[in-house]
């Protein structure tokens, strides 16, 4: 039995939630999310929670039950609170920019790297190495981070590019600088 699907999920307050059928609809103070969930799965709402159950026992069923009560969580959690993902930029010369919408990434090509977000996704850059990536819906937000970070992922031997705030880049060690030469 699934110990992360059993668990019930707090309504907090000035959010709603409608359930029809296997469509899901969470509106709250940051925006509104929607998502057709698997047939395997049944909802119910009783008060100020709502509670994940599997329609069977069969494999399917059982693998998504943690996964759907997890998405409708990140759902209430999103319309309430909102998602937010650090990204900090190392390299002489990196930097980032927000030019209306869209972030501008100077990662040492020989062009600027322009990225637009989608719907519900804002850019903050701090210092032109820090770029915060927020919305509401979790998915979109980890997604876009990672597409900023694939610009110029950290390298092992110097540690320059885009890295997650508080990610632990592994290093190398250089070349030898002639030990072993004859």
């Amino acid at each position: 039995m699934s110990r992360i699907g059993k668990r019930p999920i707090p309504i907090p307050a000035k959010v709603t939630v409608t359930i029809d059928g296997q469509q899901v609809t969470v509106k709250g103070p940051k925006g509104e999310l929607s998502r057709v969930l698997p047939p395997e799965a049944l909802l119910a709402q009783e008060g100020e929670t709502i509670t994940v159950t599997r329609r069977d026992e069969s494999r399917a069923a059982r693998q998504r039950h943690g996964l759907c009560r997890t998405l409708v969580a990140n759902m209430v959690e999103g319309v309430s609170q909102g998602f937010q993902r650090k990204l900090e930029i190392q390299g002489v010369g990196y930097r980032a920019a927000v030019q209306g919408k869209n972030l501008n990434l100077n990662m040492g090509y020989s062009h600027p790297v322009l990225i637009e977000p989608p719907d519900g996704i804002q850019f903050v850059v701090e210092n032109n190495v820090n770029v915060t990536v927020s919305g509401i819906d979790k998915e979109i937000v980890g997604n876009m981070a990672a597409k900023i970070r694939s610009v110029r992922p950290p390298e092992p031997y110097k540690g320059k590019g885009i890295r997650y705030a508080g990610e632990a880049v592994r290093r190398k060690v250089g070349k030898a600088g002639g030990k072993g030469k004859k």
